[in-house]
């Protein structure tokens, strides 16, 4: 491959190379003249559309004998064969299927209502920047994240080399602020059709040099000038970003003033109520919850820290409703990189923290065992924009977000664990409540 087309080297005679995944697509190629299979085909008809791409005819012009002349494509490393047998898939049993849905109005005092957040406005800060960071502002750099930080290329013959990231080492650190922060004023603080403050430069340098010396980190011989490729900078830039919206916050909290985040609802269905889950399920990990505290009667789990979050959320005094979220449409508006995605939480718990019944605290539970990239992220957008957004609407009530993310570490009993864990998780709201 890596001297294909070159004049005395091998392969000099090949003029197109194309590597595709998956030759059963309708394109028609036409000069086709070899097909190379390297991966295991499940079934004889995907055998079948592969030879397929390489049967289109380059001439329909007739010979003397009034017939086309005889065209060939050599076809290698794929089990095509004309007298394969059928096989005849076996029917399994069917399933155990349940039927979800609330039920009314037996259960209508347990209902709970929720905003549909398409998207967020985010009024740009003032002039004096600040940033606060937190545990989530880390970003690790890692192989699964940037992908093979030294790969191997081997010819047909000749020695082989390797290509290693040894050019980034070269970086400085003032460069990649610089490239930083100009991806920030360039994409975050610049308005449609408006030129880039170029006064806020300076400030958004210094909070990046302080964001790649205390929440950068590099695992497995990944290098911070990795942070120049594009999606890599965009993912820090959402770190910093969301540090200086939540200083924005905090100030404008301590100053009684709006605060800077404002939700955009769905506007054909701005709203959502565990009153219209309605969906057939046969997946048989679930809990039965109760009817004084759910107003769905089951609770699609999917692992067994759901299930157990689910008994804990019933056997606490502090909990008056909650409902898992499955079959519900709630859900939390992110980015990850460039790409738009969509955040699903695992339970909403109404909580009595000393406001009155008619003023319940609406928690969000997210059970999480292993933490990814995303899953921080996936927080950070959730503290940072939508609770302070929806809060702000004022008409869904009062709303907050807790993460069980230590599910690993308890050993013994699990039970007591959890349900301790979860009393510490909401007592400072409670208490916060109280004062």
């Amino acid at each position: 491959m890596n001297t294909a087309g070159k004049e005395g080297r091998l392969g000099e005679s090949i003029r197109c190379v194309v590597s595709v995944s998956m030759l059963t697509e309708g394109w028609d190629a036409n000069t086709v003249t070899h097909v190379l299979g390297v991966r295991a085909f499940g079934t004889q008809l995907l055998c079948e559309q592969v030879v397929g791409r390489a049967l289109r005819r380059q001439s329909y012009d007739l010979n003397e004998c009034g017939r086309f002349n005889a065209e060939y494509a050599d076809v290698l490393g794929i089990p095509f064969d004309f007298t394969a047998a059928p096989v005849v898939a076996k029917r399994g049993p069917a399933r155990e299927t349940v039927q979800v849905k609330a039920i009314r109005p037996e259960r209508d005092g347990c209902e709970i209502r929720f905003p549909r957040v398409a998207g967020y406005r985010v009024a740009p800060p003032g002039e004096r920047l600040a940033a606060c960071f937190t545990e989530d502002s880390t970003l690790t750099l890692t192989p699964k994240l940037v992908g093979a930080t030294v790969t191997r290329n081997e010819g047909i013959v000749g020695e082989g080399v390797d290509l290693t990231l040894e050019h980034l080492e070269s970086c400085r650190h003032n460069t990649l602020a610089y490239h930083l922060a100009k991806r920030l004023l360039e994409t975050s603080w610049r308005q449609p059709g408006e030129a880039p403050k170029l006064h806020l430069f300076g400030q958004l340098k210094r909070i990046v040099q302080r964001w790649l010396k205390s929440h950068l980190r590099c695992e497995g011989e990944t290098l911070p000038a990795m942070l120049l490729y594009a999606q890599l900078a965009e993912l820090a830039c959402q770190r910093i970003t969301a540090a200086i919206n939540r200083a924005a916050q905090q100030q404008a909290a301590s100053n009684r003033q709006a605060l800077p985040v404002t939700a955009l609802l769905d506007p054909y269905n701005p709203s959502g109520s565990t009153a219209t889950v309605n969906f057939t399920t046969s997946k048989a990990l679930r809990w039965q919850t109760a009817a004084n505290r759910c107003h769905v009667n089951w609770a699609v789990c999917d692992s067994d820290w759901e299930a157990e979050c689910c008994r804990v959320l019933e056997s606490h005094p502090r909990v008056r409703a909650y409902v898992k979220n499955q079959g519900l449409g709630f859900e939390v508006p992110y980015r990850l990189g460039a790409e738009a995605r969509t955040y699903i939480p695992d339970f909403i718990a109404l909580i009595d923290d000393g406001h009155g019944a008619d003023d319940l605290l609406h928690l969000i539970v997210e059970v999480k065992g292993y933490r990814g990239e995303d899953a921080k992220v996936k927080k950070e957008t959730t503290e940072t924009y939508w609770l302070p957004a929806v809060n702000r609407l004022g008409e869904y009530g009062r709303w907050a977000f807790v993460e069980l993310k230590d599910v690993y570490a308890m050993r013994t009993d699990v039970d007591a664990r959890l349900a301790e864990d979860f009393g510490k998780l909401i007592e400072p709201l409670v208490a916060e409540g109280d004062g």
